[in-house]
C-alpha cells in the first residue's frame, strides 16, 4: 500500500495546534456508541497516531465514526514525535515527510495535543482510548526527563510510551541531528521508567536500511534493547519490516520465532505495509507467517498505523481479516483485541 497517496489530503485536514473544540455530532457519536457495527471482530487498534508528520488531524469526530465502522473498540492514542520543516525553497507545503527533502525535527508539543484531545472527550467514552507519549528526542540523554514531566503533568493519563522512532529509513536520512537506534544509551532510562510504572513502549527500529536490502543489520540494536530491559515490554512495531527490506520470509520468520522465545519481554505489531507486503499472497496468508502467530498468538497485535487522516482507516483494519479468519476463534480474539489490552496499566 501507499501511504503517500492517501496521506496527500492531510492538506485539507485541520491543524492539532488549533485545538479544534468537540462540538454537537460527537455527543451523537457517544449515545450511538452501542450501535452494532458491520464488523465482525471487535479491534483493539494497537498503533494509531492522532496526527500527521504536519501534526494536522481529521479530529476525534472523524475517528469516532471510523472505528466504530470498523468494529475498534479501543485504540492505542498517540501523537507524532517528528514534524516536518517546511523549507523556504519548496513552492508547495509537505503533507508527509517523503514529499520533499525538506528535514524534521522531534516535536515535544504533540504529547499535549493528545493530552487535552483526550481529557476533552465524555467520561463515557475516555475508556477506549489508551494515550501513550512519544514527543521526545530518543538520542538525547535527557529524554527521559520530558517522559517524567507529562507523567507529572497529567497523572494517571499514560498508558504507553510510543511510538518512538529508532532506525526507520528515509525518516532517519531526512532528520535533524544523531541517528536513533532501539539500544541508544539515551533510551535506557526510559526503558526503565517504563518499566517502573507498568507502561509497554512502542518501538520502531528497522530491520535494516535502503542500502542492505538483504541483511537484517540492525536486529540486535532490538535484541539488546530486549536483553538489557527484561522487564519493560517493547512492541517491535511492524516486525521491524519496511519498505525496503527483500528477504526469504522463512528465513525472517525463524529470526523473530527465536526472538520470541528468546525475549518474553517482546512483543510484536503487525501494522503499516506489513500484512499486504510481507504477509499474505493472492489473498492467503502465507503458512510460514499463520504458523507464527499461531504458535505465539498472546504476542502478536494489529494495528490501523493511520495518521491523523482517516480514509483508509476501515481498509487497514479490515484487511487483517484474513489472519483472523485462519486462527482458531480464541487466538483471533487474543490477536484482534486482548493482547493489546493485557499489556496497559491497571
Amino acid at each position: 500500500m501507499d501511504r503517500r497517496s492517501f496521506l496527500k489530503i492531510a492538506a485539507a485536514g485541520t491543524l492539532a495546534g488549533g485545538f479544534r473544540k468537540l462540538r454537537g455530532p460527537l455527543d451523537a457519536l457517544a449515545q450511538n456508541e452501542s450501535k452494532a457495527s458491520a464488523a465482525r471482530y471487535a479491534v483493539a487498534d494497537s498503533h494509531f497516531h492522532f496526527v500527521d508528520f504536519i501534526q494536522r488531524t481529521e479530529g476525534m469526530e472523524a475517528l469516532l465514526e471510523v472505528m466504530d465502522g470498523a468494529g475498534v473498540e479501543h485504540i492505542m492514542f498517540s501523537g507524532m514525535p517528528l514534524i516536518k520543516k517546511w523549507h523556504k525553497d519548496e513552492p508547495v507545503e509537505p503533507a508527509y515527510y517523503l514529499d520533499d527533502s525538506g528535514r524534521t525535527y522531534w516535536y515535544s508539543a504533540t504529547d499535549f495535543v493528545v493530552a487535552r484531545r483526550y481529557l476533552e472527550l465524555p467520561e463515557r467514552l475516555r475508556g477506549r482510548f489508551h494515550p501513550f507519549l512519544c514527543g521526545f528526542n530518543a538520542t538525547d540523554q535527557n529524554a527521559v526527563l520530558h517522559v517524567e514531566r507529562m507523567i507529572g503533568e497529567y497523572p494517571g493519563l499514560w498508558q504507553g510510551i510510543g511510538e518512538i522512532f529508532g532506525h526507520r529509513d528515509d525518516l532517519t536520512n531526512l532528520t535533524y541531528g544523531e541517528t536513533a537506534r532501539a539500544n541508544h544509551p539515551a533510551l535506557d532510562p526510559v526503558y526503565e521508567l517504563a518499566a517502573a510504572k507498568n507502561l509497554p513502549v512502542t518501538l520502531h527500529n528497522n530491520a535494516t536500511s535502503r542500502h542492505r536490502l538483504d541483511k537484517p543489520i540492525y536486529v540486535h540494536e532490538v535484541q539488546e534493547a530486549l536483553a538489557r530491559h527484561p522487564r519493560t515490554i517493547l512492541i517491535w512495531a511492524h516486525a521491524g519490516l519496511s519498505r525496503y527490506l527483500d528477504l526469504n520470509q522463512g528465513e525472517y520468520t525463524a529470526l523473530l520465532r527465536d526472538m520470541l522465545k528468546k525475549h518474553e519481554n517482546l512483543r510484536i505489531d503487525l501494522s503499516w505495509l506489513v500484512f499486504e507486503a510481507y504477509m499474505i499472497a493472492e489473498g492467503t496468508v502465507r503458512p510460514e507467517w499463520l504458523s507464527l502467530v499461531a504458535d505465539f498468538s498472546e504476542r502478536f497485535m494489529i494495528g490501523s498505523d493511520n495518521i491523523g487522516h482517516f480514509e483508509t482507516y476501515h481498509a487497514n483494519i479490515l484487511k487483517y481479516y484474513a489472519l483472523l479468519d485462519a486462527l482458531p476463534p480464541e487466538k483471533a480474539r487474543r490477536v484482534a483485541r486482548e493482547n493489546f489490552l493485557e499489556l496497559l496499566p491497571s
